[in-house]
């Protein structure tokens, strides 16, 4: 006869393996998903909606009397701000060539102004001077001073070009392109020819072979 099969020493395992039983939920979960919950990579949290107050704010409106204050001024009395609210249809129009006219004749009449002043220092007999340490400093100012002459003797030259192509209305537009140079740019360089985009160009142009 043979005899009773022995009971597990310890309750609650498994008679084959002698390991515990698994949770029920774990064991019912695919074995693909309990591996991707522990090793996969962590969860995104969605991206935080910015606040309406963080939100960017709507350009402002140009200033109505600034846009229409070309219509009842002097090309040569309107402010640089009245210029650039100007309509881009009115470009280079009358008064922004009055603008630009009256511009380049008040720099003009300052280059002529230093340049006398420069004659004046210029007369200056460096031979009086006793100490020749004073009398080499007078020397290398005048000979900065007239560096400084001929770079603006080069800008008059700009100038009356400038002028030149006010009068052929030409002015305002690149000469090599054909398109609006702008009206900053203009204001910060009234002699200017090229749009940025092509001065960029010739400047890279120059720097790579030397032209």
């Amino acid at each position: 006869m043979s005899k009773p099969q022995a009971k597990s020493s310890v309750a609650g395992k498994s008679p084959a393996t002698g390991a515990a039983p698994a949770p029920a939920a774990a064991a019912d979960a695919p074995a693909s998903s309990r591996f991707a919950e522990r090793f996969g990579p962590a969860k995104s949290r969605p991206p935080a909606v910015p606040e309406p107050s963080a939100m960017t704010k709507p350009a402002a409106k140009a200033d109505p009397k600034l846009a229409s204050a070309w219509k009842t001024k002097a090309g040569r009395d309107l402010s640089e701000a009245e210029l650039l609210a100007m309509p881009e249809a009115e470009y280079m129009n009358e008064k922004q060539l009055d603008f630009f006219r009256a511009r380049l004749q008040q720099q003009k009449e300052d280059l002529l102004s230093n340049a006398g002043e420069t004659t004046e220092h210029l007369r200056e007999d460096t031979s009086i001077v006793p100490d020749p340490a004073d009398r080499a400093t007078i020397e290398e100012e005048h000979a900065l001073e007239l560096r400084t002459r001929d770079r603006e003797r080069k800008l008059l030259k700009k100038i009356a070009q400038s002028l030149a192509r006010i009068d052929s209305g030409e002015y305002g537009f690149c000469d090599e392109t054909g398109e609006p140079i702008g009206l900053p740019r203009l204001l910060a360089r009234p002699t200017a020819t090229l749009s940025l985009e092509a001065q960029q160009r010739r400047e890279l142009k120059q720097k790579m072979f030397g032209d």
